[in-house]
Formats: structure tokens, C-alpha cells, sequence
């Protein structure tokens, strides 16, 4: 992608006026979900907003991250270069764009760093641990002044906390505030104002990092979200509600009500199959939602208990029967190498999926392994399932990868499953330390091949990655690691 081809509407940009510190907004990934991230939209708000500043933005997909949006400049030609890391596969893009020794200070925050950022620690300057809403000038005075404060903090006192018993709490960020204009562009939500309803996650699945990192579970007033999409109404005709379960929102159904009838299309981020009911089915039509996306993680009820999903078959298909005639498209979610999973739970898949198609919708499946993340229940689990040998580890899923797609494909149905290998390597980096990080520069295969004891089951000692605290008591999940499979 050239910068001719990003067309936006972009109240936000500022013209650079000698003295002023430049700032560039990195985003390792592409434009389309960066364009559609709401933390991006604050902060590219927050310091254009301050005097004496100028923020540009990069995107992979955009001269190769190597120019900005805005107005072609060099990367190596800013001051603070602000890291937002949101995937580990974007770990060995920000090493192939670092490896330059780029003079700028470099600042890495997001969920990637508020799980475990060690493995990032020999290529950043400071780390940002936590929300950043609200903090932006705060930061940029504390880096420019060389300093540490709360949860800004220099790569080797990360590495310092990770080898002491102290920790460091998370900021939390109130949400009494919106943004009231936003860059506007083609992101994965279509051309579309972003509207954030809430934050973290009431629900107790034991594979989910969201309701740990982003806790307590949070939601804005409802007048302020109508007010704020008021405001946009003649910049933008659909609106993208972004919560980690839109309809948890205490006020969902009124919320969607207003926005229809203000006009707008409404898109949810991602809901919760058994929040729908007969009214939320026809609030989902009105708004214009073409498609819905379910997650039921796994086929069968035996591995949704150990997830700790909270939905059953009849929660997904009496759901499915309300928006029949109404929603055509219907996208599963699935996860394979879940602890206990058998050839059965695989067969369940197959079923479950088969049954959505003879209910007369166009359904297509994503399948991926599940990665035991930090600071949930299953992170100690071993990839895949079961500790073995790396090679043969992989092999299996791939054969399971491989009765799935075949199956699936039989009956017509759209079916993409990712490469485990790809899922390893992000296991290992969610786990390693700065040893990982140092040898991300030779490639994935040495990754695998070298901390392959990263994928086994984890004892139950103190993670390094512990340092951070997110307001959860780390003996307890312990306990309800070993609850999951009583």
C-alpha cells in the first residue's frame, strides 16, 4: 500500500512548526485494523492535542512502516517513536525494523506488554504497563527527561522486577471520557466511527487474557456514548461498537435502539451467542448487521468446561433460530490442542459445524490452536494439550488440522486453520524472556528448536512475568488451573 492509497478523514493531523517534538505512532501490523483500534485513536489524538508536539503515523502495509501517513518521513526522523504491540507474530516486525539502530527513544506499550515484556526488552527503551488514556503527556515528559515514574519504566528495571518479589500495578484508566473525533478510514469494520462501550470482561473463560489485563470490567454512561455519536453524524453513517462482549453492555439494546434511530448502521465488535434474544435478534437486523460471528471455542461440552466458556449447544442454536431469516452469514470460531481433546471433541466440531449449515446459513470456520497465555488459568498448560516431544507435538495438530479441514471441506464449507508451528512460536514468545527476545534476530524455526521447553506444562513456581500485577491473586489461579480438570 502507497500513502496515496490510505483515503481518510482526519480531523486529528498537525502541521509540523519548528521545535516542535515528533512523535511517530508505530503499528507493526496492517492499516486495516490499525485504522479501527481505538487505543491508536487516543493517542494520535492525545498528542496532537498538546502544543510544543506532532504525531505521524506507521503502518506495516505503508512504505513498509518506514515512511509516515501523514507526510512521507523518515522513521529515523522522530523523536520518540510509541509502539503500539497488539499480536506476538508482530515481535519479528518490529525487530526487522529495529535492527537499524534507530536513534529515536523507542517506547513499546499495549496487551503484548501488559502480558509479558520481556522478550522485548533489548529492543525498547522504556515500556508503558498499563492504559495509556489520559497519560500520553505524562509519558512523553518522563522519557524526555530520562526518568522512571509508576508504570513507565526502562527496559533493565523490567528485567529487575522480573527477577525480585516487588510488583508493579497496572494503570487502569477511567472511561468518563470518549473521543469525540477520530480518523476515519477503511478498517476492518468498513469506514466507520469507533464507539467504545466498555473494557474488560465479567466472564470467567480459563484461556482468555481479556478478563485478567483489562480488569475490572468496565462501562461508559450511556449519554456520553449517545452524545459523542451525535456529534459524528454528518462525518460518518456507520458506527462500530468495541467492547470485548458488545451486548454484556448493561444498556445494549437501548444503545443500539438510539443508533438506529439516529441513522446510523451499527456493527458490534463481538457479542456473546447467549446474550441474544428475540429483541436483540431484531435490534441486529434494523442496525444493517449482515453477518455474526460465534465463538464456541470447542465442539464439545466436556473441553467448553475445561474453557470454562459458559454456553452450551442449545445457547448456540437457539440463537442461531432467532436470527434465521434475518442473518444469513454465520463465522465460527474454533480452537484445536485444548488440554483432554480426543478425536470425539474433533467429530463434535465436524457436527456442530454441519448442523449450523442445515439450518440454512452461509458459514465459514477459522480454526487455530490454543495458546496458553500469560496470566490466565491455562497458562500453565502445555501447548497443545500435552507435553511431548516439539516434533511430534506439532505433528499431531497438524493431522488434526488436517481431519478438519478435509471433513469440513466435504461439506462445502469454508474452513482456515493456521499453521500450529505459527501458534508454537507465539506460545514461546508469550512465556520467553530476553533470551527469546535476543534470538528472535535468527528466525521462528531456531525459536522452536532452541526454548522448546516453553511449550511443556509450567510448574507452578513464580512466572517472571508475575511482576505485573493485574489485581488477581496468582495462588488463586493456580487453584483453578487444577479445578479445570477435576
Amino acid at each position: 500500500m502507497s500513502k496515496f492509497e490510505v483515503v481518510e478523514h482526519n480531523p486529528l493531523s498537525k502541521r509540523w512548526k519548528k521545535g516542535d517534538v515528533k512523535v511517530g505512532l508505530v503499528y507493526p501490523n496492517e492499516y486495516k485494523s490499525g485504522i479501527a483500534n481505538i487505543g491508536l485513536q487516543q493517542i494520535y489524538a492525545e498528542v496532537n492535542s498538546l502544543d510544543n508536539y506532532v504525531c505521524e503515523r506507521f503502518y506495516w502495509d505503508v512504505f513498509g512502516c518506514k515512511r509516515s501517513v501523514e507526510t512521507g518521513t523518515r522513521i529515523e526522523d522522530f523523536d520518540v517513536l510509541l509502539f503500539s504491540i497488539q499480536f506476538e507474530e508482530d515481535y519479528f516486525r518490529v525487530v526487522k525494523l529495529l535492527k537499524n539502530n534507530i536513534k529515536s527513544v523507542k517506547i513499546a506499550g499495549g496487551p503484548c506488554v501488559m502480558e509479558n515484556p520481556l522478550p522485548l526488552t533489548p529492543y525498547f527503551d522504556y515500556f508503558y504497563i498499563g492504559e495509556i488514556d489520559n497519560d500520553v503527556e505524562r509519558l512523553l515528559n518522563v522519557v524526555l527527561s530520562n526518568n522512571e515514574e509508576n508504570v513507565i519504566l526502562k527496559s533493565n528495571t523490567i528485567l529487575e522486577l522480573s527477577e525480585s518479589e516487588e510488583v508493579v500495578k497496572v494503570r487502569k484508566a477511567k472511561l468518563d471520557t470518549h473521543l469525540k473525533e477520530e480518523l476515519i478510514g477503511e478498517g476492518v469494520y468498513g469506514k466507520c466511527f469507533l464507539l467504545e462501550v466498555g473494557r474488560g470482561c465479567f466472564r470467567s473463560c480459563s484461556f482468555c487474557v481479556v478478563r485478567q489485563i483489562y480488569k475490572p470490567c468496565r462501562w461508559r454512561d450511556l449519554k456520553l456514548l449517545l452524545d459523542v455519536a451525535e456529534n459524528c453524524q454528518k462525518i460518518c453513517k456507520k458506527i462500530a461498537l468495541i467492547s470485548p462482549s458488545v451486548t454484556d453492555y448493561p444498556k445494549a439494546k437501548d444503545l443500539i435502539w438510539e443508533l438506529v434511530n439516529m441513522g446510523f448502521e451499527v456493527s458490534p465488535s463481538s457479542m456473546r451467542i447467549d446474550t441474544i434474544d428475540d429483541e436483540l435478534a431484531e435490534l441486529l437486523f434494523m442496525s444493517g448487521q449482515k453477518s455474526i460471528t460465534v465463538a464456541p471455542e470447542a465442539g464439545s461440552e466436556k473441553l467448553r468446561k475445561i474453557l470454562r466458556k459458559g454456553i452450551g449447544d442449545d445457547d448456540i442454536f437457539n440463537a442461531l433460530d432467532l436470527i434465521h431469516n434475518k442473518i444469513n452469514n454465520v463465522k465460527l470460531y474454533f480452537m484445536i490442542g485444548i488440554p483432554k481433546e480426543n478425536m470425539d471433541d474433533l467429530k463434535c466440531i465436524v457436527n456442530l459445524v454441519e448442523n449450523v449449515k442445515k439450518m440454512g446459513f452461509k458459514v465459514s470456520v477459522s480454526i487455530n490452536p490454543l495458546v496458553p497465555k500469560p496470566h490466565t488459568p491455562l497458562q500453565f498448560a502445555p501447548f497443545s494439550g500435552e507435553s511431548d516431544n516439539v516434533k511430534k507435538v506439532i505433528k499431531n495438530l497438524k493431522k488434526k488440522s488436517k481431519y478438519l479441514e478435509l471433513e469440513l471441506k466435504k461439506r462445502c464449507i469454508k474452513v482456515n486453520i493456521e499453521n500450529p508451528e505459527n501458534f508454537a512460536i507465539q506460545t514461546i514468545l508469550s512465556r520467553g524472556d530476553k533470551l527469546v527476545g535476543e534470538k528472535m534476530v535468527e528466525g521462528k524455526k531456531n525459536l522452536i528448536k532452541s526454548f522448546s521447553y516453553l511449550l511443556d506444562e509450567l510448574n507452578f513456581e513464580r512466572k517472571y512475568w508475575e511482576f505485573i500485577d493485574h489485581g488477581y491473586n496468582f495462588k488463586k489461579l493456580r487453584k483453578e488451573y487444577i479445578s479445570l480438570f477435576k
